[in-house]
């Protein structure tokens, strides 16, 4: 997959790198990728379509709402597999499963993923308000997402994995979301994943980490 520069998204990116709001820190990160394979991609892509092959040759399970039998379904495995691509490409030192990560993928509508912004980002849009004259951030977000993905031919995913095998918490995390815009027709996705973190848990472990420093300049000094 080929990563695409999109200024109306790097206009949002610059905004949502470091949304400063006392106690707590926004953080989001919008990033746009075309679905054609470029490098390894063909070689995992073939990968991924093995494991999931392999799992539902192993499966009996028929209940229509499983994950067998979504993913019996060539063209629901292909849009898995592009999801996952991307997850690679974004985060590229850690592994996901294509069944594990079928199992955290939900789909969406716009205004499911709305009702979510409009209550987690509530604060760092009044920020934006405050920064930016002219749209709210929710529209301006929906018309950076029109222009490349065209929404209205969009499937849109969430990602919500377990909390121990989540590569997008930080230290301090309170919350993140993670959604996926993706255009069938076009071949084309878009990521938007934003988080909220704790100052004072980031606070502590700066704290701590400068004390073990201190500690450890003072044991060096020390004839033992």
């Amino acid at each position: 997959m080929k990563f695409l520069e999109y200024t109306p998204l790097d206009r949002i990116n610059d905004f949502l790198r470091h949304v400063n709001l006392g106690e707590r820190t926004i953080k989001g990160c919008l990033e746009a990728y075309s679905c054609k394979h470029t490098g390894t991609d063909k070689k995992l892509s073939l990968s991924l379509e093995h494991e999931i092959l392999d799992y539902l040759g192993k499966s009996s399970d028929t209940d229509s709402s499983s994950p067998v039998e979504v993913l019996s379904c060539r063209s629901s495995r292909k849009t898995l597999i592009y999801l996952i691509l991307a997850l690679y490409h974004i985060y590229p030192d850690y592994d996901f499963s294509a069944v594990k990560a079928h199992q955290f993928f939900t789909e969406e509508c716009w205004d499911s993923f709305k009702q979510i912004f409009d209550t987690y980002m509530f604060e760092a849009s009044k920020e934006w308000i405050k920064a930016n004259e002219g749209s709210p951030l929710l529209e301006t977000l929906y018309k950076a997402l029109d222009e490349v993905v065209k929404l209205a031919e969009c499937e849109i995913y969430s990602y919500n994995p377990d909390s121990d095998a989540d590569p997008f918490l930080e230290r301090g995390s309170i919350w993140s979301f993670n959604f996926f815009f993706y255009n069938r027709k076009l071949k084309r996705v878009v990521n938007f994943c934003f988080s909220c973190l704790s100052n004072l848990v980031a606070e502590e472990f700066l704290t701590d980490e400068l004390c073990y420093k201190e500690d450890g300049e003072i044991f060096e000094d020390m004839d033992m």
